[in-house]
């Protein structure tokens, strides 16, 4: 007897559930599956609202250092004179720059170019540790940085998106963010987290002003070189003043 709703009280399903037990038997993705319990669905799917874990890559067969477990080369040996004094050379304040709330940083490319001033292109590079975890609001990853065949730091980078289609760029900025958090331990842009040389950066190159925003009309204080131009959507003005 048929129960509707039941699927395996048709005969057709009970008909495949012999040839399925039967030893010689191979299915393909194209025969007639059981259905998923729901209990089954909801503990095997992955969606951004809930955030994925992506596991880690087996290490690979070809012939090398396993980069996702290896410590190969940690403080073996010190660089060459040459890669040091491009390594710790002084910033140039022209590439320094401030974020709205008063943050110094320096563009990621600067360290790139830091590296292959010290190591040559090719002399260096980044090793991801393990799979991109994507969480509701942000994307995070462990790299380490490899030079000339050796360990030289790990660090994790992460990076927030505002919808889906940011995750490919906010996987970039996360990969910058690890970058410039390696490039610490070679002493790279050593100033930046220096205090005194922020505060004297500070009070040297940067300026405070009070800008609207054009469309929602709102003021707040931001930071900005004093030789950059506030720009748009925001506008400098008075604060208090009333907008014209």
């Amino acid at each position: 007897m048929f129960v509707p709703g039941n699927f395996s009280n048709t005969r057709f399903w009970q008909a495949q559930q012999a040839t399925h037990e039967a030893p010689s038997s191979k299915t393909t993705p194209l025969d007639p599956q059981p259905p998923h319990s729901p209990e089954t669905i909801a503990r095997n799917s992955e969606d951004l609202s809930s955030g994925l874990n992506d596991q880690n890559l087996p290490p690979p067969e070809e012939a090398g250092q396993d980069w996702t477990r290896s410590f190969h080369g940690l403080s073996s040996e010190a660089f060459s004179p040459e890669a040091v004094k491009a390594l710790l050379a002084p910033i140039n304040p022209d590439d320094i720059e401030i974020k709205p709330d008063g943050i110094i940083y320096l563009p990621e490319i600067k360290y790139r170019r830091i590296l292959n001033a010290a190591f040559g292109p090719g002399g260096w590079g980044l090793a991801p540790r393990g799979e991109t975890i994507v969480t509701a609001k942000a994307v995070t990853r462990e790299y380490a940085l490899v030079v000339l065949g050796r360990l030289v730091s790990v660090a994790r980078g992460e990076q927030d998106y505002f919808s889906p289609e940011g995750i490919p760029t906010a996987v970039e900025g996360c990969k910058s963010t690890a970058l410039r958090r390696c490039c610490k331990d070679l002493g790279v842009a050593s100033e930046l987290w220096d205090p005194r040389y922020i505060r004297k950066f500070m009070a040297h190159n940067a300026r405070e002003v009070f800008v609207e925003h054009q469309v929602t009309k709102k003021r707040k204080k931001i930071y900005l070189r004093k030789d950059d131009k506030v720009q748009y959507p925001y506008k400098e003005t008075k604060y208090g003043a009333q907008s014209s």
